[in-house]
């Protein structure tokens, strides 16, 4: 079959637009219908009794006093701050000379439309620092707030963290990182040090966020653009092309992973490296599991526990999830936490790009950050593969998410859930961000394959998708097949024919594949409209195992 399958883009060409069409409008109502929740939903069922509040930062920022040495003698400078509720963390500043290069993200702007070749930078870093890294997102108009640092506090206390600003000297504006004094006179939620601004009409803007720089060789890949308006920004990451694995330790470590404080507070859980995540038994790698009832309405964190309490008894080790609403940390946290599960961990982009609301995901998984638990994060579902961001972009957003997970304490894997496509055709701007390759591949939406080949066309897509990211490993995060719905082909929706795909995937790539999904949707079929196939809400298939 290899003649066949080896085509896996052409192959997929005319039959990939419905599942992209599809899909995109399913996952975008799971996304929206979860970013406010009505009176009806059950409140989160913690102790700890935390409230969010949005406050004005008092007072002037306090900056961390470091000489810059006019010569190449080493000069070394550290400040002890201290926290009344926490711990105490000595900061160290190094440097060799007055200035020194480090990979922060490449802005650049395009004033005129056409096809750009960013080049290739390749630079080395010896000593680990905090810098500025750069975050872009599309502003509708009117006013905004967006960055800073979150934290969440359990009693009325004072933090000390690192923030990302710009200072003006003469006409030029610098980014630069600042150590600030936050108080938190309650318990709660707080943005430390945003920004708010109004936008006449939709903008790209471009803001400093605060990245830590380990030791390490770095390159920025060479990247080719197509501008198709006039106020683009491009942001082009670095990525440490040598990056140590961290050993794993006896027991958790309290020290901060980072030489500048985060704002998260020290009794956070902290994590060592993990690895790739891989089915050692049962039937597959994990399930998916979105925490909602069949009207749309959030589960209640009994349901949550109960559902999840099913994927462990059918062998499975793995529960991915795909944003933060409906409050997914905490109730499905809580439940793989009592049937000792590990989590896939999501955040979800959708047609609005990477804006606010997608860096509050980022935000509240960092304030969470129960990394004991946590075996992968994926920056994004089919973002690529819907449209809703280029390829660059989201390369720069899984740069700016994983600085602020890891000086939230998380020391773990970060990837992106793609379609085949995107990787095929923008595999050298995603294979260089991420530490194991994300696919989401459904056999059903390539019409020239049956149930019975499931498990082989996945297999191949597989081997092609490695291809272009040599060395790193993959997980397929979505595999399934529906049962009910209309015929792709040879593709045939079915309880029979689900059952044949299933344990076909699950022979031949059942060990690094995470199926889709728990239960049937049925609060999508207001999509169908959308739905080619009839499908989107017949996915379950917990059953089957």
């Amino acid at each position: 079959m290899r003649g066949a399958i080896l085509a896996t883009a052409a192959a997929l060409a005319g039959t990939a637009v419905a599942d992209v069409h599809m899909r995109r409008h399913a996952h975008e109502g799971l996304h929206n219908r979860g970013l406010h929740h009505s009176s009806a939903i059950p409140k989160p069922e913690e102790s700890c009794g935390c409230t969010t509040e949005v406050i004005t930062y008092w007072g002037e920022p306090t900056m961390v006093p470091i000489e810059v040495p006019t010569s190449t003698v080493t000069s070394e400078t550290t400040t002890t701050v201290e926290s009344t509720s926490y711990t105490t963390i000595t900061v160290t500043a190094t440097s060799e000379s007055p200035e020194v290069t480090l990979p922060t993200p490449g802005v650049t702007s395009f004033t005129e439309t056409g096809t750009y070749t960013i080049p290739a930078t390749t630079i080395t870093v010896t000593d680990t620092t905090t810098v500025c890294g750069a975050t872009t997102t599309d502003l509708p108009s009117g006013t905004h707030t967006y960055g800073g640092v979150t934290t969440i506090v359990e009693t009325a206390t004072t933090i000390t963290c690192p923030i990302a600003t710009v200072k003006p000297s003469g006409s030029t504006v610098t980014s630069i990182i600042e150590l600030t004094t936050y108080v938190c006179p309650t318990p709660g939620t707080y943005t430390i040090n945003p920004t708010t601004t109004y936008v006449p009409t939709e903008t790209v803007i471009v803001y400093p966020t605060p990245a830590t720089i380990t030791p390490g060789t770095y390159t920025n890949p060479a990247s080719t653009i197509t501008v198709t308006r006039t106020d683009y920004t491009y942001v082009c990451p670095y990525t440490n092309v040598n990056e140590p694995t961290a050993e794993p330790t006896a027991e958790p470590t309290s020290e901060p992973t980072s030489s500048v404080p985060a704002a998260v507070p020290s009794s956070t859980s902290t994590s060592t490296a993990t690895s790739v995540p891989v089915a050692t038994s049962g039937p597959g790698l994990g399930m998916t599991f979105t925490p909602y009832e069949t009207n749309g309405e959030c589960m209640s964190k009994a349901n949550v526990i109960k559902n999840v309490g099913i994927i462990k008894e059918k062998g499975f080790t793995h529960v991915r999830v795909y944003g933060t609403d409906c409050y997914t940390l905490e109730y499905v946290g809580a439940a793989c936490k009592t049937h000792g599960l590990k989590m896939i961990l999501g955040v979800f982009i959708d047609g609005s790009g990477i804006g606010d609301a997608v860096h509050s995901q980022v935000n509240d998984i960092a304030s969470w950050a129960q990394w004991d638990i946590v075996a992968l994060i994926s920056a994004g579902n089919e973002a690529v593969t819907n449209g809703f961001v280029q390829p660059g972009d989201l390369a720069a957003f899984v740069t700016s998410a994983k600085a602020t997970w890891a000086a939230a304490g998380y020391t773990g894997e970060v990837t992106v859930a793609e379609a085949i496509n995107p990787w095929l055709e923008h595999g050298s701007t995603l294979c260089s961000v991420v530490d194991v390759i994300g696919a989401n591949l459904h056999p059903f939406f390539n019409a020239e394959f049956s149930a019975s080949q499931a498990g082989e066309l996945v297999s191949n897509q597989i081997r092609d998708i490695k291809a272009v990211c040599p060395g790193k490993d993959l997980i397929n995060l979505e595999t399934g097949w529906p049962n009910a719905g209309l015929a792709n082909g040879k593709a045939i929706p079915s309880p029979s024919e689900q059952a044949i795909a299933i344990k076909s995937l699950v022979e031949k790539v059942g060990s690094v594949s995470v199926f889709f999904s728990y239960s049937d949707d049925a609060w999508k079929s207001k999509f169908q409209s959308s739905d080619q196939f009839k499908v989107e809400t017949h996915w379950g298939c917990i059953d089957q195992f």
